[in-house]
């Protein structure tokens, strides 16, 4: 015995339900790939390091002290982001030391 209606008009309404069911379904699906793949994105944070220039006080003034990754721990907390261009820019032509603990010259390629 079958579970589907014998006549023709009821199998097509039935078989329309479906189709419609259907791409609901997928609308669905789609809508929470896109949660999903936007909270991978999220999770995943930056691909490279970060810089930071940390700063030295004297007499109430910032100093630029060194170049440091934005994790190192002994950049203090007088710092400020530096994109990869201003970190290699200030190491090569800003006369700007590397942190000899963390080593951004060697994140950003300029040692070997």
């Amino acid at each position: 015995m079958s579970e589907l209606p014998p006549d023709l008009p009821r199998l097509r309404t039935l078989e329309t339900w479906l189709v419609v069911s259907l791409d609901r379904v997928r609308r669905r699906i789609a809508e929470a790939e896109q949660r999903e793949a936007a909270m991978r994105t999220v999770r995943a944070g930056p691909a490279e390091p970060g810089w930071v220039l940390a700063y030295l006080r004297e007499r109430g003034r910032p100093v630029p002290a060194a170049i440091h990754t934005d994790d190192c721990s002994l950049a203090g907390k007088h710092t400020k982001p530096l994109t990869r261009e201003e970190a290699r820019h200030a190491l090569t032509e800003g006369s700007l030391p590397a942190c000899e603990i963390c080593r951004p010259d060697s994140d950003l390629g300029l040692l070997d």
